[in-house]
C-alpha cells in the first residue's frame, strides 16, 4: 500500500482539540474506560498536552455520569473569614484535603501537577510528605494523574496508579490525520507523511499543530527541503544542533570504515526515504541498526564519525560523557539516562553518543565501584528496548575497550553494529594531513607532506612508550606547524610561507625532551644503532630501513632504527623471526666490536630476542629435533614449572640459549665482515644525527649491493 496521500483526503481545518482526539483516540478511550471502572490512571505526557487530554477524558466521562475535580492550585472563591493558602502548592494541598475529606460520592480527582510534589531527583518534598497520606485516605476517589517526562516520581506516588499510559510524540500511522490541506502544500504535490514523520516523531499533537501552522514558503515547491529545515530547526531542543561534518570533506582516510558506514547505515536510510510502499518501508526499517559501537584507540575520530553520520541524515547530536552520568545520589544516574533519551526522542532525528561507554557499561559482575553501574546498564537496556523501529533515534557508544562491555548490550537489537576505527595507516595519514593542510592554510610542499607521513608512521615523541600517531596527534602536529609560521612571519617578508620538510621536523622535535648526551655517550649510541642497521641490511628477511636517529626523540630510547613496514604482518615465518633476533643482537655486538666494551643499552633488545627465541622453541614447534614439534607454552611461569619435568625445562632452556647464540654468532660474522661499513655509518650518524632512507641509499647502498653479490658468488 502506498504511503502517499492525496490533498483531498486531508482535513480542511483542524483545531488542537480535534488533533488530540485524532492522535490519541485509542489511548484516551482506554484511560476513560479504566477510570470508569475505578482504576487510578497515570498519564505521562508533555505539560502543554495535559490540559487537552484532560478535557477529552472529562467529556468522555460525562456520558457515564462521572464527575471530574481538577486540582490545579488556582485559587477559588472562599467564604469570608476562611484561611487563604499561600502559593500554588499550598492552594493545591488545601484543595486536595477538601476533596478527600469532603467527598460524598464517587468521582475522578485530577492531579495535573504531580511533579511539583517531588524534587528533580525523585525525592520527597516537605509538601509531598503531607500529600501522600491524603492520596491513600479515601478509597472512593479515583485518581487521574499527569506526569511530566522531565521529572521522576517517587515510588510511593507511582504505586497509587496501577494503570499507566505514556504519550511521547505521535504514532506514524496517525500523522496523516494531523496535517491540513494547506499545510501539505509546503511539502510538494505528493504528500508523504512517512517522510514528514522523520522530523516530528517526538513532537506531541498540540505542538505539531503549532509548528505546521507556522510553516513559510511557496506552495507545491519542487524541493520541500525548506519546509523540512524549518521543522528540523523548531524541534531542536535546548543546546542541540545538527553538526556540519562531511564524511568525505572533513574526515580523511579510513576508506573501509566509510564504506561500511554507507553500506550498512547511510545507504539503507537513503533507500528507505525513496520508498513509498508501506510494506517495503517497514521491511527496510528492520535492517537499520539503531545501536552502534565505535571502538578503537583514543584520538582516532570515533566521535567525529558519529557527527558525520548525523550530518548525512540531518540528525541532532547529544554527546554524553560516561563518567559525568554517574551520581552519588540513589536513582539520579538512571534518571540522567532517562532524560537524555527523552530529549533525544523529542528532537528526532537524533543520535546519542555515549563517550567512554565502558566507564559504566562494563560487564555486570566486574564492577569495583559503588554498584551504580549495574543500575545504569539496566536503565540503558530498558531505554533501548523501548525504541520503535519508525523512530529516527540512534545510539552510538564509543570505547577503547570493547572487550569489557556488558554482553547484554552487544546482542542483536541493541548495540548490534560494531565498527573498528584503528590508528590511521600511511594512506589515511596523508588524507588527514591534506585536510588540515587545507583548513589551516599551511601550504605544505609535496616533500613536506611525504615527510610528515613518514615521520608520523613512528611513535609519538614524549607520549607513552609505543603510542602511534592518531588523527588527534596529526591535528596537533599541524597546529604546531601553524604556530611556527606565526613566528616565521615576523622574520620573513614572504606573504605566503610554504611548509617544508624541515618545518615539519622542527614542529615534531622542537619541544621534545631529549637527553643531553656527552660526546662519548653519543658515540656509544651511534655505534649501537649502526650495528642494528648494518645487521639488518644483510638479513634477507629484514624490512627496508626508513630512518635512523640518535637524537633520543623516541619515547624511552636514546636512538632507534625505524623500518618501513610498521604495519602488522599476518604471516610470520621462521626465517623472519631468526632475522629479528639477529638484528636485535646487532647493537650489542657492534659495541663489542668497535668499543671493546658493552653498555646496558642492550637490555631491552636482549629481552625481546629471548622472548622470540622462547616462542620459537616452546610455542611454534620450531625448536629443532631435540625438543620436537610440540607446543610447551603456558600462561604463567608457575604453571610451566608445575607441568614440565626438570629435564624438559633444562632441555627447553638449553635450546633457547642455542638459538640465541646461533643468531649472535651470525650477527658477529656480518659485522666483522662489514666493519668499515659500521664505522662509516657510525660517523655519518655522529655528523647528521638523523639518516633517512634516501641518504642511507646514497651513502652505503652500492657498498651493500657489492657485498651481497660477493657473498652470493662465494656460496655458489
Amino acid at each position: 500500500m502506498s504511503v502517499l496521500i492525496q490533498e483531498a483526503d486531508l482535513p480542511q481545518e483542524l483545531t488542537a482539540e480535534a488533533a488530540v482526539e485524532a492522535a490519541y483516540t485509542s489511548e484516551l478511550a482506554e484511560a476513560a474506560s479504566k477510570l470508569q471502572r475505578g482504576l487510578p490512571t497515570l498519564i505521562e505526557c508533555d505539560k502543554d498536552l495535559a490540559p487537552y487530554l484532560y478535557l477529552n477524558i472529562r467529556n468522555r466521562l460525562r456520558s457515564a455520569d462521572l464527575r471530574c475535580l481538577y486540582l490545579d492550585g488556582r485559587p477559588r472563591d472562599e467564604p469570608e473569614g476562611a484561611a487563604v493558602p499561600v502559593g500554588m502548592i499550598g492552594t493545591m494541598i488545601a484543595q486536595l484535603r477538601e476533596a478527600v475529606r469532603g467527598a460524598v460520592e464517587r468521582r475522578v480527582v485530577v492531579l495535573p501537577h504531580l511533579d511539583l510534589l517531588t524534587t528533580s531527583q525523585g525525592g520527597l518534598t516537605s509538601e509531598a510528605r503531607e500529600v501522600i497520606p491524603l492520596l491513600y485516605e479515601n478509597p472512593e476517589l479515583v485518581w487521574l494523574g499527569f506526569k511530566d517526562p522531565s521529572f521522576p516520581l517517587p515510588r510511593v506516588i507511582e504505586n497509587l496508579f496501577p494503570h499507566r499510559i505514556t504519550l511521547l510524540g505521535i504514532a506514524r500511522n496517525r500523522l496523516r490525520r494531523l496535517v491540513t490541506r494547506k499545510e501539505s502544500r509546503k511539502f510538494g504535490r505528493e504528500f508523504n507523511p512517512w517522510t514528514l514523520y522523520k522530523y516530528v516523531s517526538g513532537v506531541n499533537a498540540v505542538r505539531l499543530r503549532r509548528l505546521l501552522s507556522t510553516l513559510e514558503g511557496e506552495d507545491y515547491p519542487s524541493d520541500p527541503q525548506r519546509a523540512f529545515r524549518q521543522l528540523r530547526q523548531a524541534t531542536l531542543g535546548g543546546a542541540l544542533e545538527v553538526p556540519n561534518v562531511s564524511l568525505d570533506r572533513d574526515v580523511g582516510g579510513y576508506a573501509k570504515v566509510k564504506e561500511r558506514l554507507r553500506f550498512d547505515v547511510l545507504d539503507v536510510l537513503a533507500r528507505k526515504d525513496q520508498l513509498t510502499d508501506e510494506e517495503q518501508i517497514r521491511a527496510m526499517e528492520e535492517l537499520i541498526p539503531k545501536g552502534m559501537i565505535f571502538w578503537g584507540p583514543p584520538g582516532t575520530g570515533k566521535t567525529l564519525f558519529a557527527k558525520a553520520v548525523a550530518t548525512e541524515i540531518g540528525a541532532a547530536v547529544t554527546i554524553v560523557s560516561g563518567p559525568e552520568l554517574k551520581s552519588k545520589w540513589v536513582g539520579e544516574s538512571e534518571e540522567n539516562l532517562r532524560q537524555i533519551f527523552h530529549k533525544a526522542r523529542q528532537s528526532a532525528p537524533s543520535i546519542i553518543v555515549f563517550d567512554e561507554l565502558d566507564s559504566f557499561a562494563s560487564a555486570r559482575g566486574t564492577y569495583t565501584g559503588s554498584g551504580v553501574e549495574h543500575s545504569m546498564v539496566n536503565q540503558l537496556l530498558t531505554e533501548m528496548d523501548g525504541f520503535h523501529r519508525d523512530e529516527m533515534v540512534f545510539v552510538v557508544g564509543t570505547t577503547n575497550y570493547v572487550e569489557i562491555l556488558d554482553p547484554a548490550l552487544l546482542r542483536p537489537g541493541r548495540f548490534e553494529f560494531h565498527l573498528h576505527i584503528p590508528y590511521p595507516d600511511a594512506k589515511d595519514r596523508r588524507e588527514i594531513l591534506d585536510i588540515y593542510n587545507r583548513k589551516m592554510a599551511l601550504h605544505m610542499t609535496e616533500e613536506a607532506l611525504q615527510h610528515a607521513v613518514r615521520r608520523t608512521g613512528e611513535y609519538v615523541p614524549g607520549a607513552a612508550s609505543g603510542t602511534p600517531y592518531s588523527g588527534d596527534h596529526l591535528n596537533a602536529l599541524c597546529r604546531a606547524v601553524a604556530r611556527l609560521h606565526l613566528g616565521d612571519h615576523d622574520r620573513k617578508s614572504a606573504p605566503v610561507l610554504e611548509t617544508t620538510a624541515e618545518d615539519v621536523e622542527r614542529a615534531i622535535t622542537l619541544w621534545s625532551e631529549r637527553p643531553d648526551l656527552s660526546e662519548k655517550e653519543r658515540r656509544v649510541v651511534a655505534t649501537h644503532e649502526a650495528g642494528h642497521a648494518v645487521t639488518s641490511l644483510f638479513c634477507p628477511h629484514a624490512p627496508p630501513i626508513e630512518r635512523i636517529s640518535i637524537l633520543g626523540d623516541a619515547a624511552g630510547a636514546l636512538g632507534f632504527v625505524r623500518y618501513q613496514d610498521v604495519t602488522r604482518r599476518y604471516v610470520v615465518t621462521r626465517g623472519e623471526l631468526l632475522d629479528d633476533i639477529c638484528v636485535l643482537m646487532g647493537g650489542r655486538e657492534a659495541e663489542h666490536l668497535l668499543l671493546d666494551d658493552l653498555s646496558i643499552g642492550s637490555a631491552q633488545d636482549l629481552q625481546r630476542a629471548t622472548a622470540i627465541a622462547r616462542a620459537l622453541v616452546e610455542e611454534f614447534g620450531m625448536g629443532g629435533e631435540e625438543v620436537g614439534v610440540v607446543r610447551f607454552h603456558h600462561d604463567t611461569e608457575a604453571r610451566r614449572r608445575s607441568d614440565l619435568s626438570e629435564e624438559q625445562l633444562r632441555s627447553l632452556d638449553r635450546r633457547v640459549r642455542e638459538v640465541l647464540e646461533e643468531c649472535r654468532q651470525r650477527c658477529v660474522a656480518i659485522l666483522g665482515e662489514n666493519r668499515v661499513l659500521v664505522e662509516t655509518l657510525r660517523d655519518l650518524l655522529l655528523e647528521k644525527k638523523i639518516i633517512d632512507a634516501k641518504t642511507l641509499q646514497l651513502k652505503v647502498g652500492s657498498h651493500v649491493e657489492k657485498e651481497k653479490a660477493r657473498v652470493r658468488l662465494e656460496k655458489n
